[in-house]
């Protein structure tokens, strides 16, 4: 009994050993994909820089930071891209855009990240949104309908609903799930040895409740006309 104790250790530290220099040999010999959206390098980093496009028709723009917060929260060879967009009816649209590096911590899972900002996930769906390239192509989106409950500068109370709407982004792959993006990410690693660069990219705005189906309509007009600026067209069958 005792000897089978002993072999049993003997065995699981093998495995261990084993896992853990087959993870090394993975880093050490792992090569970073290319992003799948448009960018210009940086020389000797990691990180690009990425633009939103700063001109839409029927929205002006104003070019958003990254915030210290998230500087703090994110890898540092993390690639990031922000940008407001006001429709003409004044609804605001938050835009952005993290690009990971070679550590995949880079985009985090928006089941934890909204609600942790306060808001409740009311409804999930995937549609399409039909982008005016030189050749029209549908973009599967997943669009998020949430709400929240702000205070306003009187003290009183206001119910908000907010639409969310992303996808992620890699050389030649796209998906809606997360869960998706991570098998694929992993399946690709052992494959290949290519760490697929994944891009985040996401579209807020926010409405009082009601409003929902009009607001997703500005939302469709302002990402049919910008993803084309940053992110190619997929390429055809």
């Amino acid at each position: 009994m005792k000897n089978q104790k002993w072999l049993l250790l003997v065995i699981a530290l093998v495995l261990i050993a084993g896992t853990a220099g087959a993870l090394t040999w993975m880093k050490a010999n792992q090569k970073l994909g290319a992003p799948g959206v448009k960018f210009t390098p940086i020389p000797g980093e990691v990180m690009v820089q990425i633009d939103l496009p700063e001109h839409v028709p029927g929205f002006i723009s104003t070019n958003m930071p990254e915030p210290q917060e998230v500087i703090d929260y994110l890898p540092k060879d993390t690639s990031y891209a922000g940008r407001l967009y006001t429709a003409t009816n004044g609804l605001q649209i938050n835009s952005t855009l993290i690009l990971m590096g070679t550590d995949r911590t880079s985009i985090h899972n928006a089941d934890y990240c909204l609600p942790g900002q306060g808001w409740i996930i009311n409804a999930k769906t995937v549609t399409n949104i039909i982008v005016t390239a030189a050749q029209p192509y549908q973009l599967p989106v997943a669009k998020w309908t949430v709400g929240n409950v702000l205070q306003l500068h009187d003290g009183t109370k206001q119910q908000v609903s907010g639409l969310y709407v992303f996808w992620f982004v890699a050389d030649g792959q796209q998906t809606t799930d997360n869960h998706q993006r991570m098998w694929w990410l992993g399946r690709d690693l052992i494959r290949t040895g290519v760490l697929q660069r994944w891009a985040y990219v996401a579209y807020f705005a926010m409405c009082l409740p009601g409003h929902e189906d009009a607001a997703f309509e500005q939302m469709k007009d302002l990402m049919a006309q910008s993803v084309p600026q940053f992110q190619p067209a997929p390429a055809s069958r």
